[in-house]
């Protein structure tokens, strides 16, 4: 995000209330930046009209490539690089290749997804976090609402998230 950005900070002390407001707000043509809890909220990302992810799109590709890798590595390095009779069996004996395949399989599949994870959430070593409000970490939920990207005015937001629950409206800059 760039820097500069003005937000509306809206904090509730119950996750009921957060999911109710949730919805007037959205109800109220606002669009809702992100909600911070210190804890997962059950329906939340249904009530922020979030879709399904599709980060297991990606561990199925990452699993076949590494499948793929390591049948290709196996079959050249036993029956081209170094071809060899273990046991009276073919250079590339295949049966004996699945349990090397299915631990690359595994393997690059777990990897992939934490750095897709890692570049989707934008998180990085250098980064530095941007805290609306310190106690979402503790026992507060937080809406935070992106005047840039809102008709309305600030006084008009501040009035929608007093009527719908929140004990406490903040602005916040970045």
């Amino acid at each position: 995000m760039e820097s500069g950005k003005n937000f509306i900070v809206g904090i509730f002390n119950d996750e009921s209330v957060l999911l109710s407001a949730v919805k007037k707000v959205r109800g109220s043509d606002v669009k809702i930046h992100e909600c911070y809890t210190p804890y997962p909220v059950h329906g939340l990302d249904d009530e922020l009209g979030y879709k399904r992810s599709r980060i297991s799109i990606a561990a199925f590709m990452f699993g076949i490539t590494g499948t793929c890798l390591a049948f290709l590595m196996m079959i050249y390095m036993m029956g081209i690089d170094w071809p060899m009779i273990i046991g009276g069996k073919d250079y590339v004996a295949i049966p004996s290749f699945v349990p090397v395949g299915f631990e690359v399989t595994v393997l690059l599949a777990a990897l992939g997804m934490v750095a897709t994870f890692f570049v989707i959430s934008n998180l990085k070593p250098y980064g530095k976090p941007r805290i609306y409000d310190i106690r979402s970490t503790d026992d507060m939920h937080v809406m935070a609402i992106d005047l840039a990207k809102n008709k309305k005015s600030t006084d008009e937001l501040s009035s929608i998230l007093k009527e719908s629950g929140a004990v406490e409206i903040n602005e916040k800059k970045f």
